[in-house]
């Protein structure tokens, strides 16, 4: 069976930290930043709809976005806001994160966003 297949990412807002799970193992965590009071990351289960390399400007070097229209896990062009309510919702990390969260997960991955 694909490992990716048994992998599952949680958004912890409030820590502002994404965690990569296979199975119930933890086997990655990455600081990250939300979205601001006024455009909070939303809650809920979701999942990877689309991966795409290079997305430009503000997303970094990586996007993988959410079965949530518009909504997206990415890098940045602002690394100084990764720990901070910075976003309009998406979800940011640094550059090097997300490149190496890139390549451990798949189209389908569910991603948990939670308090």
């Amino acid at each position: 069976m694909d490992t990716q297949s048994q992998r599952k990412i949680y958004i912890y807002r409030s820590a502002r930290l994404l965690a990569l799970y296979e199975e119930n193992t933890l086997i990655g965590h990455y600081p990250i930043a939300v979205g601001k009071a006024s455009t909070p990351t939303p809650l809920g289960h979701y999942t990877i709809a689309v991966k795409i390399m290079y997305p430009g400007g503000a997303y970094g070097s990586r996007w993988l976005g959410l079965s949530l229209p518009e909504y997206g896990i990415h890098g940045t062009n602002n690394p100084a806001s990764i720990g901070t309510q910075a976003s309009l919702g998406c979800i940011r990390m640094h550059n090097q994160d997300i490149e190496a969260l890139y390549d451990q997960v798949g189209i389908g991955t569910p991603v948990i966003i939670v308090e």
